[in-house]
């Protein structure tokens, strides 16, 4: 006979969701028909009902909890907390945060990010939040037989990115995402493999590149253009200067060709009507196409106005630049300066060394966007006048900080921590805050910070970008 034992109705027990399914393990029914009733009585009104009995009692606090390197540690240092180490996180440092609990919780979150779980003493007030994984982005699927997808970020999941907005994309081998234009400017970075793109402006010029892993086209607002993986498929990723872009927005070819009259086209294209029978009823979007010859050569077309003039070209071969090299990792710089036809546009590629970080800034212009790409780190986003919070990235995080707003990046982990860094800057600028007090009169700084001669005499009046530090990120001193 089945058992017909209920829950208790004195308490629950709940702990972090460790279930096969949707995170729960569900229990096995007992009971055959519906029994009981949806609602309770008035007797169970406060007044009504008679006092629980204090004296068995479980406010779900941890005995005895497991403590990372570094929690114990005063809160102002604010260590790096590695919570993977422990099976239940808990949230203290130092002194602060004493009331730990094992409610409804989701560890894994937790342990991505523990300087919003167990935050530095540092924080204070309400900051933006400043990162989305790409990992909680709805991903959409080609049209064609597993011809890619792509996935996106935008205002809807990260409110305060109000002026960039980022997309992930995947095309299959010779995979077109089909012909089309935006109202927003495009800029993209080459993540894997590589692409063919083809442009026309509004001078008649046309333009065809092959780019490859770590490469960087640019497309103005309005400039129509295609873009056709190569054999081994390509991954890439967009940045649009608009916060509420969204990717299924875009102007396309199919789209325009299915919404006008076919009287229209055949009047417009000097053709038969018969000649658009076969025209696509709905969008191409993503979809397979047809292998491109290797030699780009015979796919350039050039009209009477030519090609675009290599110095107006819409592509770099960023990946070919050499990096500036520090103790504390790279840097490499693209922006119009090098890249004009990039208008507006300024990016950042930093590799950050175990225990490094890159140094305390902001920018004097615009908000950064960031996509972290190996690794991770972590940031503390000041905003004026008296917040600060911190934030943990890790590889396919989308990061996020307001212009002037000071804040960091450092690498929390034991491998190199690669990310962009892209302003919709004419140049790619910073404000260093050690070179800025470098560069102001020593007894002002002084008289502000009340910091030692021994550290002020030791500022450094060029940037750093990057500082060395200790890989050991529990360590005190």
């Amino acid at each position: 006979m089945p058992s017909l034992r209920r829950p208790s109705t004195a308490r629950w027990r709940y702990g972090g969701n460790q279930g096969p399914i949707g995170g729960v393990t569900p229990p096995v029914t007992g009971v055959q028909v519906p029994v009981g009733s949806l609602r309770g009585d008035s007797s169970l009104l406060g007044g009504n009902a008679p006092l629980p009995d204090l004296t068995v009692q479980d406010g779900g606090s941890v005995q005895d909890p497991t403590l990372v390197p570094g929690q114990s540690a005063d809160a102002d240092l604010g260590l790096y907390l590695d919570l993977n180490s422990v099976e239940k996180p808990v949230p203290l440092r130092g002194s602060s945060g004493s009331a730990t609990a094992d409610g409804a919780r989701t560890y894994q979150y937790e342990k991505l990010n523990p300087d919003l779980f167990a935050p530095p003493g540092t924080d204070a007030g309400s900051v933006p939040n400043a990162v989305w994984p790409m990992g909680l982005s709805h991903n959409r699927f080609g049209t064609g037989t597993r011809s890619g997808w792509a996935r996106q970020q935008n205002t809807d999941v990260l409110p305060a990115a109000t002026n960039m907005a980022g997309v992930d994309m995947k095309l299959a081998p010779h995979a077109y995402r089909e012909l089309h234009w935006h109202t927003a400017a495009e800029w993209a970075l080459v993540l894997r493999g590589c692409v063919r793109v083809a442009a026309i402006n509004d001078e008649s010029q046309t333009f065809t590149d092959d780019l490859c892993a770590g490469d960087v086209w640019f497309f103005p607002a309005g400039v129509p253009h295609s873009i056709q993986a190569l054999a081994d498929g390509v991954e890439f990723l967009l940045v649009f200067d608009q916060g509420d872009f969204d990717e299924n927005g875009t102007f396309l070819v199919s789209e325009m060709f299915a919404r006008t009259p076919t009287s229209v086209l055949a009047k417009n294209f000097d053709a038969p009507v018969d000649a658009f029978k076969d025209i696509p009823r709905g969008e191409l979007y993503i979809f397979n196409g047809t292998p491109q010859p290797d030699d780009i050569r015979k796919q350039n077309v050039t009209g009477p106005a030519g090609a675009v003039a290599p110095a107006h070209a819409y592509t770099y071969h960023w990946s070919r630049q050499a990096p500036f090299e520090t103790p504390g990792g790279t840097v490499k710089i693209l922006d119009p300066t090098t890249f004009p036809a990039a208008a507006g546009f300024s990016a950042a590629l930093v590799t950050v060394r175990p225990g490094a970080m890159r140094e305390m800034h902001w920018h004097t212009s615009s908000d950064e966007w960031d996509y972290f790409l190996e690794g991770a780190g972590r940031a503390t986003v000041y905003k004026a006048p008296d917040a600060g919070r911190t934030f943990d990235f890790t590889a396919g995080d989308v990061g996020y900080i307001p212009r002037a707003a000071a804040h960091y990046v450092e690498n929390t982990g034991t491998e190199d921590l690669v990310f962009l860094e892209v302003l919709l800057a004419p140049k790619f600028t910073d404000i260093s805050v050690a070179q800025w007090l470098a560069l102001t009169p020593k007894q002002t700084v002084k008289d502000h910070l009340n910091l030692p001669d021994s550290l002020l005499d030791n500022l450094p009046k060029q940037k750093t970008i990057l500082k060395q530090g200790n890989p050991n990120m529990t360590a005190v001193d």
